[in-house]
């Protein structure tokens, strides 16, 4: 196994690794601990099944069931982040951590790479230990103390879920999904701290108004996506990328209309944030 840095605040590529072919716990164990270091990897040049993506998923952690969207035939926990050529919305084409409205977020997001446009479709990570650390203290504290509402109908990214509800919609409401969590959490495997508010979901301050939030929360939305925390994912077909998104922010980049792109997706499930 090889590892190569993609950036210098995050994220990292793994070459001479095959998920088709039989591997152990020492290589899962492996793996697992350089996810841990770079927040995000990608296992290149895979050719796998269902079964065999959901076989690895399942070996990180325990997969789970996207709320919105019906997974593929015989395999409810893989969806489709599909992109049509007719169509100019994106899924989940906004900076998030996924799912955050949950009570308890997912732990990882595992995406395989069918179908790629020629050109774009990059998504873009950002490490959420370097934007709670290049806060100052003083504002460190009073993040420490607060919690934040995150809700899953907030409109901007409601909107990028539409095409695909209307194709595979599971009828899930989106108004009745709503989770507390810290501002900032305490990763349960590293013990490092990170900022854990999103622009897709978080909507105010927990005993906040929303008027009242708004300032902070900009800024921060802000902040958490400077340059330097990031990491580019140029993908390529047949790539498995995995991220920790108790610490990771992402972006779906949307620069190919005309192209379809497909990807399918596994979830992780996570813990209560503290």
């Amino acid at each position: 196994m090889k590892v190569t840095a993609l950036a210098p605040a995050m994220g990292a590529e793994v070459t001479n690794v095959d998920l088709s072919a039989a591997y152990d716990d020492g290589l899962i164990a492996e793996l697992r601990a350089v996810w841990l270091e770079y927040q995000m990897i990608v296992i290149r040049g895979q050719h796998i099944t269902p079964a065999q993506q959901l076989a690895f998923a399942s070996a990180i952690g325990e997969p789970d069931i996207y709320p919105f969207l019906t997974g593929l035939d015989g395999f409810p926990m893989i969806t489709e982040v599909l992109k049509k050529e007719n169509e100019k919305v994106n899924f989940g084409g906004i900076w998030h951590s996924d799912t955050t409205y949950q009570k308890c977020p997912p732990m990882a997001t595992l995406l395989y790479a069918k179908e790629l446009p020629p050109l774009g479709g990059d998504t873009l990570f950002a490490s959420q230990y370097d934007a709670y650390e290049q806060l100052s203290d003083s504002l460190r504290a009073v993040l420490d103390g607060l919690w934040a509402v995150n809700a899953a109908g907030k409109k901007r990214v409601a909107s990028t879920r539409s095409e695909r509800l209307k194709d595979s919609g599971s009828g899930v409401d989106p108004d009745a999904l709503v989770g507390i969590h810290p501002v900032v959490r305490t990763h349960p495997e590293t013990g490092r701290k990170a900022l854990f508010v999103n622009a897709a979901h978080t909507v105010a301050f927990d005993g906040w108004s929303e008027e009242e939030s708004r300032g902070l929360l900009d800024y921060l939305f802000t902040h958490q996506i400077s340059p330097e925390f990031q990491c580019r994912l140029r993908w390529k077909v047949g790539d498995v990328a995995f991220w920790d998104n108790r610490c990771v922010q992402h972006y779906p980049l949307n620069d190919y209309h005309g192209y379809r792109r497909l990807l399918h997706r596994i979830t992780l499930k996570g813990d209560a944030p503290v």
